[in-house]
């Protein structure tokens, strides 16, 4: 049968290559809240809203005189953002109707993105192949992966690559089609797991696996690093610094 996997995996870019992936980054942010800013004004306006084909004709337009740097990128960063703001208002209104039925549901209106809680990401579709070693994206070309070996080389379909960063480190997320056999029910032994707080998980055998508890035995250290992120001036060069070495800290612990 057929089915949507992804697979996520580090990449390993050297300074031209980072570059690179910020100012895709970049350009997908400033598509997306330029779109939500046009959409706004068309609401105010009383016109109709523009779709994300409508807004990514206009961005065309404007690339020839006021956005000239956006050829610096690939056309599918801006133009995956419009979409995926198109989906932040299905999603919007389909909440709003939701709660009018009663439903106990968070509706909350598309927001600007900000570079405050990191870079953020974009996505990227088209020519797009893997190799053990490394992956080549368009206009990215040839990035090395950490992780060899881990991402399927043959007998996918390859969708989307989604590249994203997180406390300085970057990561490439591939969303694919692929032919999986149908499951087989085997004569073997059975084992039930319970997921627990005080133990991560307890088996029906007998065998138990204990917390590790990684956010206590690091809470010192985040304590430490954020006492630091306080007493920093802000819109300094060094409370960003103490900011991004607190976000790996965290980071770290969610791993």
């Amino acid at each position: 049968m057929i089915v949507l996997r992804a697979f996520k995996t580090e990449l390993d870019l050297n300074n031209k290559q980072r570059t690179a992936c910020v100012r895709h980054a970049g350009a997908a942010r400033f598509a997306y809240n330029w779109g939500l800013a046009r959409k706004q004004a068309a609401f105010a306006n009383g016109e109709k809203s523009p779709t994300a084909i409508d807004l990514h004709r206009e961005l065309n337009v404007l690339k020839k005189t006021e956005l000239s740097w956006m050829y610096e990128v690939s056309k599918c960063a801006p133009q995956e953002a419009l979409r995926d703001l198109d989906k932040a208002f299905a999603n919007f209104f389909r909440r709003v109707k939701e709660k009018k039925a009663g439903r106990n549901v968070k509706v909350g209106f598309p927001r600007f993105k900000s570079k405050k809680h990191g870079l953020g990401g974009f996505r990227l579709t088209g020519a797009i192949r893997i190799f053990e070693k490394a992956i080549q994206l368009p206009r990215l070309g040839l990035l090395r992966l950490k992780e060899r070996g881990y991402l399927p080389s043959s007998g996918i379909h390859i969708l989307s690559a989604t590249v994203s960063e997180k406390a300085g480190r970057w990561f490439v997320s591939l969303q694919v089609e692929m032919e999986v056999p149908d499951p087989v029910m085997e004569d073997k032994p059975v084992a039930g797991v319970d997921l627990g707080i005080h133990r991560m998980a307890q088996v029906s055998d007998g065998t138990c696996f204990e917390n590790p508890r990684a956010l206590k035995r690091s809470l010192t250290r985040l304590k430490r690093l954020q006492r630091v992120v306080s007493r920093r001036q802000k819109g300094s060069a060094n409370r960003q610094k103490a900011v991004r070495q607190l976000a790996r800290a965290h980071f770290r612990v969610a791993n």
